[in-house]
């Protein structure tokens, strides 16, 4: 068989890995799920345990103002894909305007969140029962997670009034990701704080 009568091979193209930020938010996340499991898996074993969830005294959550907002938030996860999606195609303008809609409507859902967790703190404290304490960290802890995703929307709205880069993009995919999952836990801690009420 001569040289010529073999197919010729077509060089495949090379893989492109993952930028830093989308690897370390990826190791990130892995931790804050085992954190978010043990929380989730301490208020269940607590609840299975108690005679009475919560206890007698203590009033049961509000059922539908924590559904909306947090279907509210979870919600944001369409412009923030919004945004990573113009930024990759280079559209700054949408990308600005996306990710200004998304934090608008996640810090209306921080400052409702923070009303109504310091008004559970009027009716009933972390220190008073095993309610009280896990029921107030579970929330503290998911609260903070929107706390720090609030701060990268704002970063990298303030980064992205002087242009796109590469390095902007990977960061904004890292951000992304982190409000996807921001928001995946919302419903996980909501439905477990609403429990005893639905």
């Amino acid at each position: 068989m001569s040289e010529h009568a073999l197919p010729r091979r077509t060089p495949r193209p090379r893989p492109v890995a993952h930028p830093n930020g989308w690897w370390g938010m990826a190791l990130f996340l892995a931790s804050e799920t085992v954190l978010f499991g043990a929380l989730l898996g301490t208020y269940w074993y607590l609840r299975f345990k108690a005679v009475h969830w919560p206890p007698l005294g203590t009033p049961e959550p509000k059922v539908v103002l924590p559904l909306i907002l947090t279907a509210i938030l979870v919600a944001t996860s369409v412009p923030m894909q919004a945004a990573l999606r113009a930024a990759r195609e280079g559209r700054l303008g949408a990308t600005r305007l996306a990710l200004a809609v998304a934090l608008a409507v996640q810090a209306t859902y921080f400052g409702l969140q923070i009303h109504l967790f310091l008004d559970d703190l009027t009716k009933f404290s972390p220190g008073g029962h095993a309610y009280g304490s896990i029921y107030f960290t579970l929330l503290g802890a998911h609260h903070a997670h929107v706390a720090v995703g609030l701060l990268l929307d704002a970063w990298f709205l303030l980064r992205l009034s002087t242009g796109l880069t590469r390095y902007r993009l990977g960061g904004l995919w890292a951000t992304t990701i982190f409000w996807h999952f921001v928001n995946a836990l919302a419903v996980l801690v909501v439905l477990t704080q609403l429990s005893p009420a639905l």
